[in-house]
């Protein structure tokens, strides 16, 4: 009786399951960070937004509530708008401190995101004719 030469792939068995075991919570991490990291551009993106619209406001020369009004608006929600002006500039600064969501399960510290939009202050001067 002869007897037949062990297979190479023996010792192989179950290697894929090891392998997928150990890169799925790996490749799911790398997705729930790219997710957080886009929602983080979103934060920026209506804070920038936010602080536009604000100016736009301060350079019509509404009074400071309706630019908080108008920027709150647009901001992300826990956001600080503060306004200043220097002579005819106005500036209205949108910050918000983004904190990692509990579903990314992974400790990350917040991040400070903030914009500024600066305008001149349109006048009330009529065109010489």
């Amino acid at each position: 009786m002869q007897r037949t030469p062990p297979r190479s792939d023996q010792g192989q068995r179950g290697s894929v399951t090891a392998e997928a075991a150990l890169t799925l919570p790996v490749v799911m991490a790398v997705v729930l960070v790219v997710a957080w990291a886009l929602s983080l551009g979103v934060a920026e993106i209506r804070a920038v937004d936010a602080a536009r619209d604000g100016a736009r406001q301060a350079a019509r020369g509404d009074d400071p509530a309706a630019v908080r009004e108008a920027a709150e608006r647009t901001a992300p929600s826990g956001s600080r708008i503060q306004l200043h002006r220097d002579g005819d500039m106005v500036a209205v600064t949108v910050s918000v401190v983004a904190h990692a969501p509990r579903w990314l399960l992974v400790p990350l510290p917040p991040v400070h995101l903030s914009s500024t939009s600066t305008v001149e202050v349109e006048g009330d001067e009529s065109p010489n004719t």
